[in-house]
This record gives C-alpha cells, sequence and structure tokens, in this order.
C-alpha cells in the first residue's frame, strides 16, 4: 500500500529540479498508429490497480487507439509530481492527496473513482473485544501520525489515550501482540496477518467517516483541456477494465503477480473478492462506475481542514475532479 507524507510548499518548489529517468515523451498519432500513453503507479502491481492491468491484458486501451505502458510505483517514486510535471499522462493516487497536491499548486485532477469506498482500515485483533475505534483505550497503533486519515481519526474518533507509533510496513509487530493495532487497507494486510494464523479483525476509516476515494485515475488539466478525446478514451477503457477485473479477476492477477512476485495470487484473489464491495458499494450499483460527486470532494476537504492538515482557503474542491470523461453508459 501506499505510505506517503505531507508535502510542504518548499519540497513543492523543487517540482521544477526533480527529474525522473528519460521516457520517451507522448506523441499524438494522426496516421492511424496508436497514441502513446503512460499511467505511473502510486505503488508497486497489486491488487488495487487491477482494474489498469485488465484493460491492458484485455486490450482495451489498444481498441481505444492507445498504447499504454504502466510504470510501477513506489516509495521513491513521486507519482503526483510525475503527472504534475508533464513527465506521465495519467496517475494513480487518492482524493487527499491529490486535493493536497492541488493546494500546493499541482496541476492535477482526477478523472474517475474505482473505488467508491475506501479500503484504509485499522486493524485488531479479535480476541481484543474491539466493536468500535472508541474501544480502542489505551491501545498502541502503529500509523503515519501525519497522514489525513491519522489525523481524522485522532482528533474524531479515537480516545485520547491511545498510544501512536510509528508504522514501519508489514504485520511483524501485530503477530506479536494481541493488543497492537495498526493501519492497513482491508484487502492486504488483514490477508497477510491471517495467513500467519492471527485473527485479525478490520475497522474501516470510512465507517468513521472519513472516506476519501481511492486509486483515482487522475491526469492534468492542462491535458484534459489541450486532448479531451485522450482522455475520455482511457477512462472509457479503464472502466472497462474494472468491470471485467471484479467480474473475473483470475488473469490479470496471473499478469500482475508476474510483474510483483511478492503479491501471490492467493492475495490478489483475496484482493479482488474484498474490493467489489468498495467499487460498487451496497446501494449505489445503479450509479455510473467511477463516479465523483462535488458534495463528497467538499465534504473531504472540510474534514482535512477541520483537522488541520489542509489549509482553509487554498484549493477548490469542485475543481479537483471532472466527471465528463466518464462514460454515460457505465452503470453496473
Amino acid at each position: 500500500m501506499p505510505r506517503w507524507t505531507i508535502l510542504t510548499p518548499v519540497l513543492m518548489s523543487l517540482l521544477g529540479c526533480w527529474q525522473s529517468d528519460p521516457e520517451p515523451a507522448p506523441a499524438t498519432a494522426h496516421d492511424g498508429t496508436l497514441r502513446k500513453v503512460t499511467l505511473q503507479l502510486n505503488w508497486y502491481p497489486e491488487a488495487e490497480h487491477g482494474g489498469f492491468y485488465a484493460a491492458l491484458e484485455n486490450g482495451y486501451y489498444r481498441d481505444e487507439g492507445l498504447d499504454v505502458t504502466i510504470l510501477r510505483g513506489g516509495a521513491d517514486v513521486p507519482v503526483v509530481q510525475k503527472v504534475a510535471a508533464g513527465q506521465a499522462d495519467f496517475g494513480i493516487e487518492n482524493a487527499d492527496r491529490i486535493l493536497l497536491m492541488r493546494a500546493q499548486e499541482a496541476d492535477v485532477v482526477a478523472v474517475l473513482a474505482p473505488m467508491q469506498t475506501s479500503p484504509r482500515c485499522l486493524m485488531v485483533h479479535e480476541i481484543a473485544n474491539v466493536a468500535s475505534f472508541a474501544d480502542l483505550k489505551g491501545v498502541t497503533i502503529a500509523m503515519n501520525a501525519g497522514e489525513p486519515f491519522a489525523q481524522f481519526l485522532l482528533k474524531k474518533s479515537l480516545p485520547n489515550d491511545v498510544q501512536v507509533v510509528p508504522y514501519t510496513g508489514g504485520v511483524s509487530h501485530f503477530l506479536r501482540d494481541d493488543k497492537h493495532a495498526q493501519q492497513g487497507y482491508s484487502f492486504s494486510e488483514p490477508f497477510l496477518a491471517e495467513e500467519q494464523g492471527t485473527d485479525p479483525k478490520v475497522l474501516l476509516v470510512a465507517e468513521a467517516g472519513f472516506n476519501p476515494y481511492t486509486s483515482c485515475l487522475f491526469t492534468r488539466d492542462e491535458l484534459a483541456d489541450e486532448e479531451p478525446s485522450l482522455v475520455r478514451k482511457m477512462v472509457s477503457a479503464s472502466v472497462k477494465g474494472w468491470k471485467d477485473y471484479l467480474a473475473s479477476p483470475n488473469a490479470t492477477n496471473a499478469a500482475i503477480h508476474n510483474l510483483n512476485p511478492e503479491m501471490s495470487l492467493d492475495i490478489l484473489a483475496f484482493g479482488a473478492e474484498a474490493m467489489r464491495p468498495l467499487c460498487s458499494p451496497e446501494g449505489q450499483e445503479s450509479q455510473p462506475f467511477g463516479r465523483m460527486t462535488a458534495e463528497r470532494w467538499q465534504n473531504l476537504a472540510q474534514q482535512m481542514i477541520d483537522t488541520g492538515v489542509l489549509e482553509p482557503k487554498t484549493v477548490d474542491p469542485a475543481k479537483a475532479f471532472r466527471a465528463e470523461f466518464l462514460p454515460s453508459d457505465s452503470p453496473e
């Protein structure tokens, strides 16, 4: 799962100086050849990227005239900065991150939100008899305290006496202590913990009220304005890929496993199954897949302001997304 910290204006000022490995600049095709497109992931290939890989593997991008190269991410790959600087055409990132970067004047805008419910969670032991965040009195929680979800929990949902320690990845500390809790994604860390013989229970942060769109496909406003047809084709093919992946993930999971052997076929299958209700929550099945609303973006921005991770009046949440590229016939 992506682990990130909030960037300061000083770091953003370095954006123009940051250089990635040289990549060929995309060129618009006017002679019937495929349009080269780069998609930068926010982490190594895994289930949360399944729909995009399904679109690639099943030829949906190619059907739209696109030659898409998916670039793996990692802790040292600043996905938002790369897209904002024009070093990648599209990227994958969560809505709260997009708001933070737009507040620092990065030209990024979300165009598709595959996960309507955030998989962000705290993982606890079933034996600890924890039914809600309020029950975590005196518990040690491993999480990145500077992230928006953590600040929301600390100020809105968690008891005052919780002890927060840095999250270092993995589940080793969780395995050793029945009173230990940690951050995670509901389709990843719980599988790892259960595989080791423990009894994980998931408390979704979304159920506490903090629910940013997750694994958003985003691009630059500049690109969307100059090449709306390109963005529409990318979104359309990605929607088809996501629907296929959620219905039948096995072939795509095999491709992801080949790219990232640390993701076993079992954990990828678990992830695809766990994501289905996150992508199409109960009661929203008839809504266009990947839809976004101004109300949710506005609510997210206000929550981030209220918890102090976003300065007031630094971003207009209504401009953080563009819904016009979604297919009009994309209900489930």
